[in-house]
This record gives structure tokens, C-alpha cells and sequence, in this order.
């Protein structure tokens, strides 16, 4: 990862004022992290580099909007996020699939099994939900939105929210055990 920006606050405003080397300097200190929060919500890297750019286009033009009431990574995070929520919407998934998603009963499941999974084990499993829960797992246990901003964010009810979140759970104890099973054979 590049050295962060010595004086982030100058890099902005240079951005601001539309200085390719300053958009460079900071495309180049955020892309990585802010790839790996696209890559999250969607099946590919090519549509989360798609992604990537879409939210950094937003940023560039949207700098004054940034306040630094928080950091400008949390608000340049919450733009991919949304950017990549609205490519979500936007193509053949639908809201209507977040009621639709069908999750199976786990067995008699291990509570304490995910826990002893490293973090490229459970995004492996996460990629394999179906897309409401995935979206919901992300927004809630990953980037620490409550259950009202996720139903506003996804134009759902909160309780469609809570279900998705619980639905995820159920299916990630499902996979693991499915993929617990299959290596002991």
C-alpha cells in the first residue's frame, strides 16, 4: 500500500481543484482497501473495479461535499458501498430477490463453528450466499450498518433486513458444515 498522504488535507483540496498527480496520489492510497469493500458485494473483480471507479468518479466531483467531521476513508467507503448497491439494483438482481431468498434449516449446528475460521474462510463462504443475504451480512457485520440504515439503503423493511441477517447466518453454518463434511470424507 502507498505511504498515506502526508498532509491529507492539502491532497483533498488539491483533488478539488482537479490536479491529476493529486488524484493519482489518492486513487493510489485508497484503491486497494476501497477494491476489496466492492469486491465484497458483487460475484466479480471486474464489476467491483467498475465499481471502484464509478465511486471514485462520485468522490472526485462530490470533494466538497466531505465535511472532515469523520474520516475521509469511512466517507469514501459509505460511497463505494452505495455505488455498489445502486450496480446491484441497477441489473437483473432486484430488491424482490431479498424476499425470495430460500435458505435451508443447518443441522444440529456448531454455534462456535465460524468463529474458528480465518477471515479468507468466511469470505469464501460468504461469496457462495445468495445475493439479499450476502448484501445484508456485509452491510451489518462487515461495515456496521444498523438494520434501519440497510432497509433505507436497500429500500426494504427492517424486518426484511433482520430476516436476511438471520437467513445468512443459518446458510454460512450450512456451507461450513457442507464443507466440513465433504473433508472428512
Amino acid at each position: 500500500m502507498p505511504a498515506p498522504p502526508a498532509d491529507l488535507a492539502d491532497l483533498l483540496s488539491r483533488c478539488a481543484r482537479h490536479e491529476p498527480a493529486a488524484q493519482r496520489q489518492l486513487y493510489a492510497h485508497f484503491a486497494g482497501r476501497m477494491l476489496g469493500v466492492a469486491r465484497r458485494y458483487v460475484r466479480s473483480v471486474p464489476e467491483a473495479e467498475d465499481i471502484l471507479q464509478d465511486a471514485f468518479v462520485k468522490a472526485f466531483t462530490r470533494l466538497n461535499d466531505f465535511r472532515a467531521e469523520g474520516s475521509f476513508e469511512g466517507w469514501l467507503r459509505r460511497i463505494v458501498v452505495t455505488t455498489a448497491l445502486n450496480h446491484w439494483q441497477s441489473g437483473q438482481h432486484r430488491r424482490q430477490q431479498l424476499l425470495l431468498d430460500d435458505v435451508p434449516e443447518p443441522f444440529a449446528a456448531d454455534a462456535n463453528a465460524l468463529d474458528r475460521l480465518g477471515v479468507a474462510e468466511v469470505l469464501a463462504l460468504m461469496e457462495q450466499l445468495p445475493d439479499g443475504c450476502r448484501l445484508v451480512l456485509n452491510l451489518y457485520a462487515v461495515d456496521g450498518y444498523t438494520h434501519n440504515e440497510i432497509a433505507e439503503l436497500l429500500g426494504i423493511q427492517v424486518s426484511t433486513s433482520k430476516a436476511q441477517l438471520s437467513k445468512a447466518r443459518k446458510q454460512l453454518h450450512l456451507l461450513h458444515q457442507r464443507q466440513t463434511s465433504y473433508l472428512n470424507l
